[in-house]
């Protein structure tokens, strides 16, 4: 196995340099030396290290379960060594956010940060993420997830900054400064070409210039740690390469911080010896923990490498069966650290170097000082956050973030179309006057607007539950709630749901059986039954039920007429599940990622509009007597317990879809909100689209504004006049969107992708090319296509996509002119412009440099006809004129040389393009 790794891996880095050299190119400036294998520990460190008993060092290397007595409900934890003074180290999930029993900041999706183009908003985020990570007892933010958006149907692509690696790279290394900088460790996520827990086998040219610049900059910016992936890459598990662990993230990049496995990663005692520092989850969970003293317990089980937990709604059709994961390399049998040091094929000193890497990053964070979030090390983390929490510094953290998310939600929307509709007719732009794409004005006066769709009556703040936090449901308003508030009288306002996805109690007539019984409910240990006319026991109507409750309902449904119906069980407080003739069709309890509570947002798009998680299911029944059960389990977390079995009969649906339509036919516009969570690939869910076409038949100004993150199909893009994409925009997502629609700010966002005409466009759904996805072929995915991901991969095959990377609408427009190039003193180059805002409302422009190929290419060598080498995003007043200089860095005049196994920068020159998307370009010139 480990044979293997070695020789697939150093054939595929192209490690070894080659001494030849022409005329035309020569090495890259060389990066600074790498502090790696064998480099020596702070004193303080290596004083502990000296201290510490072998068992005790091991313990040092492996995750644990905490104490539930103050267990946080984080996604990682490593005890503390009280002999030593040593605290425990606790990781949280995200992105975005801080994933924990607690609730924390919904911020605004990756994607949607990346489509800020803002470093300063970035930075902001992760000053964000510090702050509730502190207050929440957390020590390591497992974030940013800085993978590349190679193939958006991996079930994790969301999750990304985008295609480009500069973006993504600068997008992730502003977020790292920004919780550092607050006191608290980041972890970029995940090392390295992780499409999915697949074969990955990637050239060296690709990896290094694609899929290793995030991490390189991430390394740049001081990266406290790097978590390595599920998938094998180059012939070895990811945790367990050592040329790309110990070779290239700490020898070539220069890594000194310590690599985490991703939690069940580890597949070998001896990956420690290949540059993994510490396994997650480690002991005492069902996965098998390699790093620990001794071999796991006979008989304990070994957990599949599974997904995030996703809950089919109706909208989205029936889940497809995914495909299974295929270990293409085998899995070694823990032996036991001690055991594997014993018979030499783990040694002390890679022991101690692991231990000195995680000690030496707590060393700098101030840890071993007991500076945890401003704590005392031996006060509980558990009773600390609490404390906190009940002060001013969580409510305090509350607003600061609720500033930072407004701001980057606005900062994050993009204008894909704009037929002079936005901003809305009589509104007022924040710093100038309303207006169409040239800022001139837009259809003067008011008049009556329709808002449709369930993304209108609340705020679809974070679309996917996965590893991320949920927000504060509080400050979750509604556009349309936000749109009142800010036009006040200046605009009239209807709303229709279109689609009902809180529905109505199921009433006491349809849970009769027809012997006239009612429900009967069991307590949950079967001592005591009652009867219940309806199962209705929430907030919203004083009837939740005690805390601690746990108990089971049980009884007939009576279905009057035929046909498709919606069944919704509805909880907060406790788990649920529900079964219908007999058979288990839906489950509500605590996140089963990490978290360990439930949370409102966790299995639908949305909540109910009172705020319970809802499970939605759909039936096509007969007509008649079915059978029902709801069994609700308490969290015991001292919460009252609320359920509720609702239900949207065909009537209703039909009636729910027509008042939407007869809404817009009665009104001088139409804003219908559209939501997706890529269920299915490239398509609204449900009849959205249907919704979207038939709503423009009856109102020629019909806008539709989009919470999604991944590209889908437009059937409907020529009929509508406006199109506003708002992502997942977090927990102040409805004052965002109503700031847009209103013209209150600006649309500035611009895409991190390529927008496809067709699925079947991009580079990893190419039916020709079935070994580039990430389910690959037999369970191995090749990236065949080289450094051609994204747009370099439309510009290669010339095909014309729906929106390109980088666009993005506005209020106003901008002149670029007078563009100059000169060498810069770091070797890179500094290209100024002169912008100018010729509109007449203020906004932001993000001017885009990108590089062409050299006249002369190299041998053996890939070059993109275009590649995004600097962008800056500037503000600029109405009619606002400035210098604005974009700096090249001398990295991007080079190439990765796989014959070399180094960088190489070409003498020759190259064209450089200036513009407002890779598609818009408004200067050109060449390299000096």
């Amino acid at each position: 196995m480990f044979l293997r790794s070695v020789v697939a891996g150093a054939l595929a880095l192209g490690l070894t340099a080659c001494a030849a050299q022409t005329r035309n190119d020569s090495p890259a400036p060389a990066a600074a030396p790498a502090a790696a294998v064998g480099r020596t520990p702070d004193a303080r460190v290596a004083h502990l290290l000296s201290q510490m008993s072998l068992e005790e060092k091991i313990s040092r290397l492996h995750g644990a379960p905490e104490d539930p007595r103050n267990d946080l409900g984080e996604a990682g934890y490593l005890p503390g060594l009280a002999r030593l003074g040593i605290p425990p180290l606790r990781l949280a999930d995200g992105p975005p956010g801080v994933l924990t029993r607690d609730p924390a900041t919904a911020l605004t999706a990756t994607m949607g940060l990346a489509a800020t183009f803002s470093e300063e908003d970035a930075r902001a985020n992760g000053v964000a993420i510090a702050r509730d990570a502190r207050t929440h007892g957390i020590d390591v933010a497992l974030q940013p997830y800085i993978n590349i958006h190679r193939d958006q149907t991996f079930a994790r692509a969301y999750n990304t900054y985008g295609e480009d690696p500069l973006l993504t790279g600068t997008i992730g290394a502003a977020l790292i400064r920004g919780v550092q900088g607050e006191g608290v460790m980041a972890q970029a996520k995940h090392f390295i070409g992780y499409d999915g827990p697949s074969d990955v086998t990637i050239d060296p040219q690709t990896l290094h210039e694609i899929y290793l610049q995030p991490f390189a900059m991430a390394v740049e910016a001081g990266v406290s740690s790097i978590m390595c992936s599920y998938n094998v890459i180059n012939g070895a598990y990811s945790c367990g390469n050592r040329d790309l662990l110990t070779g290239v993230l700490r020898g070539e990049l220069g890594f000194t911080g310590f690599v985490t496995s991703d939690w069940g990663a580890v597949h070998a005692t001896p990956f420690v010896e290949a540059g993994d520092d510490l396994e997650m989850p480690g002991s005492g969970w069902v996965m098998d923990s390699y790093f620990a003293a001794e071999v796991p317990a006979p008989g304990s089980v070994r957990a599949p490498l599974v997904g995030p937990v996703v809950n089919q709604i109706p909208e989205e059709g029936h889940p497809l069966p995914g495909p299974p994961f295929v270990m293409t390399v085998p899995m070694g049998h823990p032996l036991g650290m001690i055991a594997a040091v014993q018979s030499h094929q783990v040694s002390e000193a890679a022991i101690d170097r692991a231990v000195g890497d995680v000690l030496g990053q707590m060393e700098r964070f101030g840890l071993l000082d007991g500076k945890r979030g401003g704590q005392d090390a031996g006060v509980s983390a558990r009773d600390t956050a609490t404390e906190s929490a009940s002060e001013s510094a969580a409510p305090r953290n509350v607003l600061d973030n609720a500033t930072t998310v407004l701001k980057t939600s606005e900062d994050a929307a993009v204008l894909l179309k704009n037929d002079n509709a936005l901003p809305l007719p009589g509104a007022i732009v924040r710093g100038g006057a309303g207006g169409g794409a040239d800022g001139s004005g837009a259809n003067g006066g008011t008049g009556s607007i329709a808002l449709i769709g369930p993304g209108a009556l609340q705020d679809v703040a974070t679309g996917e539950s996965g590893e991320k936090a949920l927000g504060y449901p509080e400050r979750q308003i509604s556009p349309a709630a936000a749109l009142r508030r800010t036009a006040g009288d200046a605009l009239r306002f209807g709303e229709a749901m279109a689609d009902d996805m809180t529905g109505q109690p199921i009433p006491a007539s349809n849970l009769r059986c027809r012997n006239g019984d009612s429900l009967t409910r069991t307590a949950g240990d079967g001592s005591a039954t009652t009867h219940d006319a309806t199962l209705d026991f929430t907030h919203s109507n004083g009837r939740s039920l005690p805390a601690g409750t746990t108990a089971s309902w049980s009884g007939c449904l009576q279905i009057p007429v035929a046909g498709s119906y919606r069944l919704y069980v509805q909880v907060l407080g406790a788990g649920a599940v529900l079964t219908v003739d007999g058979k288990r069709e839906g489950a509500s309890g605590p996140l089963q990622l990490h978290g360990n509570f439930l949370q409102g947002a966790q299995d639908n798009v949305l909540p109910t509009t009172d705020g319970l998680d809802n499970v939605r299911r759909e039936f096509d029944f007969t007509a008649g007597e079915h059978t029902v059960t709801v069994r609700v389990t308490s969290e015991h977390d001292g919460k009252p317990v609320q359920v509720r079995l609702a239900w949207v009969t065909p009537a209703q649906r039909s009636a729910t879809y027509r008042q939407a339509v007869d809404l817009a036919a009665h009104s001088d516009r139409a804003v219908v909100f559209a939501w997706s969570r890529n269920r299915p690939d490239f398509h609204l869910p449900g009849d959205q689209d249907q919704l979207i076409s038939d709503v423009a038949a009856v109102n020629p100004n019909t806008i539709v504004v989009l919470n999604l993150i991944e590209p889908v199909a437009m059937p409907w893009l020529d009929k509508v006049k406006a199109v506003l994409l708002m992502w997942y925009p977090g927990d102040e997502g409805g004052q965002a969107t109503a700031d847009e629609l209103l013209g209150r700010a600006s649309p500035a966002g611009r895409l991190p992708y390529t927008w496809p005409r067709a699925l079947t466009d991009n580079v990893a759904s190419d039916p020709a090319h079935p070994e580039r996805s990430s389910i690959g072929v037999n369970g191995r995915t090749t990236y065949s296509e080289g450094i051609f991901v994204g747009y370099r991969w439309f510009d290669q095959q010339q095909r014309e996509p729906m929106f390109p990377f980088g666009y993005g609408l506005s209020y106003t427009r901008f002149e670029y002119s007078e563009l100059r190039v000169k060498p810069a003193a770091d070797g890179g180059l500094d290209v100024a412009l002169q912008l100018r805002n010729a509109g007449a409302t203020a906004g932001d422009e993000v001017p885009q440099l990108y590089l062409g190929p050299p006249a002369e290419r190299a041998p053996n060598a890939q070059f993109a006809e275009r590649a995004l080498a600097a962008f800056q995003r500037v503000h600029l007043a109405a009619g606002e004129v400035r210098q604005v200089t974009l700096h090249v860095k001398p990295r991007a005049l080079s190439y990765w040389s796989s014959d070399r196994g180094q960088w190489v920068r070409l003498a020759s020159r190259r064209s450089l393009w200036i513009g407002a998307s890779e598609r818009d370009m408004r200067l050109t010139g060449q390299t000096p």
